[in-house]
């Protein structure tokens, strides 16, 4: 698969809306593309860098053809445990890939298809995650792996405003940096001031 970018633009990727998550599930069931449905799903449920995404096993998320309700994983960069639910919605597509793909306990959850042994790269995911944006008629170059993490935690945020949570839930140690991922006193802000009429 090649991965076309139009231009390289650094800095904070953006989430996906909720929306646009479910144009690009719908799409990929169309397709049949069941790994990256689940994929998409996973990221979007365990807000995993790609880091800690990709290594993942099949014996990480399930035991005796059951996928787990929640897990817990020590993130690579920082060394702090992060819990993780996995929806009903991704127990299933987990399910069907696994059982498609004939996949072992040790198996990585996504193997690569050119090297053995080996997960899918970060630049496949990349080029995945910037193809659903490109198919949706997004910029690609606003969206990257990242995207995937931030996404249900800025749905957390939009829906409860509980920062602390957030924080939990992407195994944050500030609140400052929290703050800073989400953009949220810009977010905030800029909605306080749209509210002002003068």
């Amino acid at each position: 698969m090649m991965c076309f970018s139009k231009a390289k633009r650094s800095g904070v990727k953006k989430p996906f809306r909720l929306e646009e998550i479910w144009r690009i599930r719908t799409r990929l069931e169309i397709e049949n593309s069941l790994m990256q449905l689940a994929l998409l799903n996973l990221a979007i449920d365990s807000k995993l860098r790609s880091s800690d995404l990709l290594p993942l096993r099949v014996c990480d998320v399930s035991s005796q053809d059951r996928i787990f309700n929640r897990v817990k994983h020590i993130q690579r960069k920082t060394d702090i445990e992060v819990q993780f639910e996995i929806t009903t919605r991704t127990q299933q597509s987990l399910m069907k890939w696994m059982l498609i793909a004939s996949l072992n306990p040790n198996d990585f959850l996504f193997p690569s298809q050119r090297r053995k042994q080996q997960p899918i790269s970060y630049s496949y995911y990349r080029c995945l995650v910037r193809k659903w944006a490109s198919n949706l008629g997004l910029d690609s170059s606003f969206y990257g792996t990242h995207s995937m993490r931030r996404t249900k935690a800025t749905l957390v945020y939009a829906k409860t405003k509980n920062i602390r949570a957030v924080l939990l839930l992407l195994g944050h140690t500030k609140v400052d940096n929290t703050i800073r991922y989400l953009g949220v006193e810009l977010e905030d802000a800029l909605l306080l001031s749209e509210s002002i009429d003068c």
